[in-house]
């Protein structure tokens, strides 16, 4: 399988470097599923933006994020007039990439310009093309997504006078007016458990309000308008007393609003972007929605920010596993290429894995957003619990990939040149953004009893099954490993049995992503790479294994090479991965 590489002209032939290549045509199953999911026509309309980003995002965009992450933003507390005036300097690297994905792309305000009687795409389209910017740069990623998820929730919940008043600059491409959103919530007492918000919220008028307290992880500090927690002054304790209201930075009149940036985070990845603590002193908000609602609002722009993770994690998992590959194809050792070896072969499909099953989850969550919205309860149902699962599950598997893929590249994949080190560190943040694991794993069970999702979602995999004309052996398999995942996270959420929930949580996510892999797997025939990888999850994630049963299947290791060398495989190929036993 070619991926479209030059060898550079001097240096080490044997240190392959894949800056130039196409991360789009490259990736023998991204143009596939999408030209799947969105149809002929609307693929050919987006066919030459992903082929340009694919190309850039390994080469100008990659080398723009390198800088700004060497070159982390800088707070400044006065003005050289000496005025008590904050600001922030961003790298120009770092504003390159702004423009980029605010401006040229459009990825913040894709889903929310409707001027005009513009409809806006599907959001696959943002997804898609955020999974290949991301791969470049991750950092930005978070404000851009902050601020579709604000826009979101301000249109969703905020009076029609705000929507009017905000909107347009929110859902703007015009790079010198347009606003960036911010989520302020964290404080240093109450961190997961949002109940514990001390910030106050003092009524000054019907419409106006004054914010005071401190916040204590702000991402995208001097956004532009941010949404905040606080709890009104006569409000009762809990999450049943907390308000959500819109800090704009600017007021009517054109002064800053009252808070102040303490500090900078000096974080361990994503440095390109600014991390601060914010200090609210008296500052002017406005109430969205009514005071008791504020958690329950803010939860739909905490779920797309997950979702967004999720999209994240699946980013950096296929740009390491595009590294890792290239390395393979191009360097030598003992006098083979190192794809040509059956322990890296393994290697390689154990990051082929969880990176195939993050793109197919994310995808089909894309796919039920527009249903999900336009009052589809099945759709709806199905997004509440695919959303803590990806970010579950992708983002710890994010940690792992890229860590295994640094390794691949050896020595000099621990020299910060590369981009190894730092797609492992910018990995860790997606389990710890938007709830930790143990956070996002007991919302799976509150999703799958409390809010009754796990029905929906049950019946809806079970469908796409029995309309997806899957093998008789397949579709007996996944049936039944879709059933006894379901049930055992139904037994958990149940019995209130929080320790396993994890466990049970990983299980439904990879039944969840087998189906969906499969289905893919034969639509996209006479290519059956979609559904060997379902049988490879089945059996490596889900089956019991014995760890001294040595024993391999000859016929396994030709198919694991297609896999890896992104060859088609046939559908009698596909079959012989399905697990001893396992379509009983």
């Amino acid at each position: 399988m070619s991926d479209n590489t030059a060898q550079p002209a001097h240096g080490s032939s044997n240190i392959p470097d894949s800056r130039g290549i196409n991360f789009f045509t490259s990736d023998p199953d991204f143009a596939r599923l999408i030209r799947l999911h969105l149809g002929d026509a609307l693929y050919r309309e987006l066919e030459s933006q992903l082929v340009a980003l694919g190309r850039r995002a390994s080469d100008e965009l990659d080398a723009w994020a390198l800088s700004a992450d060497k070159n982390p933003p800088q707070l400044r507390h006065r003005t050289r007039r000496g005025e008590a005036l904050q600001s922030i300097d961003k790298h120009p690297d770092y504003v390159a990439l702004e423009r980029v994905a605010y401006a040229e792309l459009g990825l913040a305000s894709m889903s929310h310009d409707t001027r005009n009687g513009k409809t806006p795409p599907p959001p696959l389209v943002k997804y898609a093309l955020t999974f290949l910017f991301v791969q470049a740069e991750f950092g930005l990623c978070c404000p851009v997504s902050m601020t579709d998820s604000l826009t979101r929730t301000l249109r969703k919940f905020g009076a029609p006078e705000l929507v009017a008043r905000f909107l347009p600059m929110l859902a703007s491409r015009d790079f010198d007016t347009l606003f960036q959103g911010a989520m302020f919530m964290t404080e240093q007492a109450a961190g997961s458990d949002v109940a514990r918000i001390a910030t106050r919220a003092a009524r000054e008028t019907d419409a106006a309000w004054r914010l005071y307290g401190d916040k204590w992880f702000c991402s995208n500090a001097d956004a532009d308008l941010a949404m905040v927690l606080a709890r009104a002054d006569d409000a009762p304790p809990g999450i049943n007393g907390l308000g959500l209201f819109l800090l704009p930075k600017t007021l009517p009149d054109g002064s800053r609003n009252s808070y102040r940036i303490v500090r900078l985070k000096d974080k361990l990845g994503s440095r390109s972007m600014a991390s601060g603590e914010i200090v609210l002193e008296g500052a002017q908000a406005y109430l969205i929605g009514e005071v008791g609602r504020g958690f329950h609002q803010m939860a739909d722009m905490i779920n797309m920010s997950r979702l967004s993770n999720g999209v994240r994690a699946a980013g950096l998992m296929r740009r390491a596993l595009t590294e890792a590959l290239h390395i393979a194809r191009n360097r030598e050792a003992f006098g083979r290429k190192l794809i040509d070896m059956p322990l890296m072969q393994r290697q390689l499909l154990k990051m082929m894995l969880p990176a195939e099953q993050a793109r197919s989850i994310f995808m089909r969550i894309a796919l039920l957003l527009p249903h999900a919205d336009a009052g589809d309860l099945q759709a709806a149902k199905c997004v509440r619990i695919l959303t803590p699962l990806i970010k579950f599950r992708a983002c710890r598997d994010a940690r792992r990939v890229t860590g295994d893929a640094m390794e691949v590249r050896g020595g000099t994949g621990y020299i910060e040149e590369w981009s190894d080190a730092r797609l492992v560190r910018d990995a860790h943040l997606g389990s710890i953004w938007e709830g930790t694991s143990n956070i996002v794993a007991l919302d799976i069970a509150r999703a799958a009893k409390r809010d009754g999702a796990l029905e929906p979602l049950r019946n809806y995999l079970q469908d796409l099954l029995g309309a997806a004309g899957l093998p008789a052996a397949s579709l007996a398999l996944l049936r039944s490993t879709l059933t006894r995942a379901c049930d055992a996270l139904a037994r958990v959420a149940d019995s209130g049995r929080d320790e396993w929930v994890r466990q049970a949580g990983s299980a439904l996510y990879h039944a969840s992503t087998a189906v969906l892999m499969a289905c893919e797997g034969v639509q996209l025939a006479p290519d059956y790479r979609r559904l060997a990888l379902a049988h490879l999850v089945v059996r490596h994630k889900l089956m019991p294994s014995d760890p001294l049963d040595l024993h391999t299947v000859p016929d396994d290791i030709a198919v694991i090479d297609a896999l890896v060398d992104g060859r088609e495989v046939t559908l009698d190929e596909a079959l012989q991965l399905l697990p001893a036993g396992g379509e009983q």
